[in-house]
């Protein structure tokens, strides 16, 4: 399975992704920048890292939204592909349209640095099909702007589609609305959301809730 890890001015989190996937022979892992105007051929399913594209001017992602590989990307996600965006990927995924709603300043107005309970909300997808339903589990967030924000209409939708991917547990560390902490696309092929699993994928330790979501890839696509 081919994996592209997109690269911007600004991405800190590329090399994490990239390693994440890369120490699982399954994956072929291929590193892809943001000048690039099309994504190398055969790829399974595209990555978008955390980081501070750009610098996170305008509004965190408007930039790199609109860089050359994003149009490839864009008709790679409207094909079918696979596409998972951590954190400022999640915000560079509303910023096209590819997924709904907005990513905006924490309700606190801080930035946030910690492991983080989240709840699986759904396990029908490439992403989550080996989570237990409704399983607590931890994962680091590391953002200042994650503040899920939608209109009421695209909220219904969200929950009664079953697109809600993982919710935060026991707090609500940025005021997301539902506690939102990741959602899916229509087709369940793309997957934001502002925890990072890729900095937990350590198997001799306990930090290892997100090498689920890793296995969960491999699960559906071998």
């Amino acid at each position: 399975m081919k994996v592209a890890i997109l690269t911007f001015p600004g991405s800190n989190c590329d090399r994490d992704l990239f390693l994440a996937f890369k120490k699982r022979p399954e994956f072929q892992v291929v590193s892809v920048w943001h000048k690039d105007t099309v994504l190398p051929e055969n790829v399974d399913l595209c990555a978008i890292p955390g980081g501070f594209s750009f610098g996170d001017y305008l509004r965190s992602g408007a930039i790199a939204a609109k860089s050359p590989i994003m149009a490839s990307v864009v008709k790679f996600a409207k094909a079918g592909g696979y596409v998972l965006g951590v954190c400022n990927g999640f915000q560079i995924l509303t910023e096209t349209d590819l997924l709904p709603g907005v990513l905006l300043r924490n309700d606190r107005l801080t930035f946030i640095c910690k492991d983080q309970k989240l709840i699986v909300e759904n396990t029908d997808s490439i992403f989550t099909n080996l989570y237990v339903p409704n399983i607590k589990i931890s994962i680091p967030i590391a953002h200042h702007d994650g503040n899920y924000s939608a209109t009421q209409e695209t909220l219904e939708s969200l929950h009664d589609s079953g697109r809600i991917a993982f919710t935060y547990a026991d707090s609500n560390p940025n005021g997301s609305m539902s506690g939102i902490a990741g959602i899916l696309s229509k087709n369940k092929r793309i997957l934001g959301m502002m925890p990072h699993p890729e900095r937990c994928t350590n198997k001799d330790s306990n930090l290892n809730d997100g090498e689920v979501l890793f296995d969960s890839i491999i699960n559906a696509l071998q």
